[in-house]
């Protein structure tokens, strides 16, 4: 075999052999928003080792289905075939986790078409996927294999309904004040912008820090997980995310969130 063959080949085994190391030591922090957008939806966020996914949908002729915009819909983009079913398969390979080394793996559902009859639907195809979900009850939570939670339009009053839920809330920053337990709302999430003018360039203004750190903590004292949509996606975002005790770190740069978490 000429040299610069097995050279090439050396380097494929390499990136291989890494891969997997990496997918065997995954990140709980690590969020991959919109994830549905990426070649391989949710796989390449599981080979870089991500515990969370994002996918939108939409309720369209009683489908629930994957797409950032109604004109993106296709109708084989469904959850069931993009998210559900591949997770199930692992979980099914690992012996009842997503990743070969135990992490708490998030399915965040954002709803975009009306929520009611969404999370109707919604709620009958998660009750077929219940032996690996987390299931939330009125005053306990049954950890699974994957926790779902709902976000975008979501129709609180109607899950809180259900005696068992497949499904948790995702919450905004502004619910924290009002009581709900972390077992119908396990996480806060929000726009950063709609708080934050940092950018990612430069230094932070200490004021905006300061309110950073006491968001976190308020959400954590309440039981909240937390998390910021739009916040910068670059390391000096990440940085300070993670600094703060963010407990998720939004990306749309897989491979480059997954490389500064291994670094630290």
């Amino acid at each position: 075999m000429p040299v610069h063959a097995r050279s090439s080949v050396g380097l494929l085994l390499l990136a291989l052999f890494t891969a997997c190391l990496w997918a065997q030591n995954p990140l709980a922090k690590a969020h991959s928003h919109n994830d549905y957008q990426h070649a391989r939806p949710l796989l390449d966020a599981l080979e870089e080792g991500f515990c969370s996914v994002e996918a939108d949908i939409f309720l369209v002729n009683g489908q629930l289905l994957v797409a950032h915009d109604e004109d993106e819909i296709n109708p084989e983009r469904t959850l069931e075939a993009l998210y559900l079913e591949p997770l199930k398969s692992r979980v099914k390979q690992n012996g009842g986790t997503v990743h070969t080394s135990v992490c708490p793996f998030t399915l965040m559902i954002d709803v975009k078409s009306a929520a009611e009859p969404t999370w109707k639907a919604l709620a009958k195809v998660l009750e077929r996927y219940r032996d690996m979900l987390t299931a939330f009850e009125e005053t306990k939570v049954k950890s699974g294999a994957v926790t779902v939670l709902v976000s975008g339009n979501r129709a609180a009053s109607l899950m809180m309904k259900h005696k068992v839920r497949y499904a948790g809330l995702d919450g905004r920053i502004a619910d924290v004040d009002l009581g709900l337990t972390p077992t119908l709302m396990p996480l806060l999430s929000d726009n950063w912008t709609r708080y934050f003018t940092w950018s990612g360039k430069g230094r932070i203004q200490p004021k905006e820090h300061a309110q950073l750190k006491a968001m976190v903590e308020k959400a954590h004292a309440a039981g909240y997980l937390i998390r910021f949509w739009a916040s910068p996606d670059d390391p000096a975002g990440w940085s300070l995310l993670r600094e703060a005790g963010v407990d998720m770190i939004n990306t749309d740069n897989l491979k480059g969130l997954s490389r500064f978490l291994r670094e630290e």
